[in-house]
């Protein structure tokens, strides 16, 4: 039983050095994601905004700017680790929009919405925008040199 419990405390202590991996990983990975995402709904804007019309999404060419836009340059921050939480809700709007304009008509049941990958992408930034960057951003970077660091979760 002693064994188990130094193991078990090894194997926490390891884990607790990386904790700042996890956080790093799913920012840029996402991050990059919605931001070559966003640039090529701003490349093809005409497009994007044909696709929205196509959806009933009102001012199409607003809306496509918009999303392009937040995607893109919400991407570039996750990235970053810059502005992780402020820009983590916008970003989950867009999914939520993009659940209920394009997605919702395949949903016939709840676990046909759990499949979605905007679902998992909303998840995401919600997760982002309460736990915040991680250790590894820009953002942990300035908290700590204006002294705004916390013990908690950054």
């Amino acid at each position: 039983m002693n064994v188990i419990r130094q193991c078990s405390r090894l194997g926490l202590s390891l884990l607790s050095k990386i904790d700042w991996l996890p956080p790093l990983l799913v920012r840029v990975s996402i991050g990059w994601a919605f931001f070559d995402t966003g640039k090529g709904k701003l490349e093809h804007l005409d497009r994007t905004a044909g696709f929205f019309a196509s959806l009933g999404i009102p001012m199409p060419h607003v809306n496509a700017f918009m999303a392009g836009a937040t995607e893109c340059f919400g991407g570039l921050l996750l990235v970053l680790g810059l502005c992780t939480r402020l820009i983590s809700v916008p970003l989950a709007f867009v999914m939520g929009v993009a659940i209920a304009t394009a997605k919702m008509g395949g949903v016939k049941s709840l676990l046909d919405f759990f499949w979605l990958s905007e679902w998992a992408y909303l998840a995401i930034f919600l997760w982002l925008a309460t736990a915040g960057p991680g250790r590894a951003s820009l953002d942990h970077l300035i908290s700590r040199k204006l002294g705004l660091d916390e013990q908690g979760p950054s």
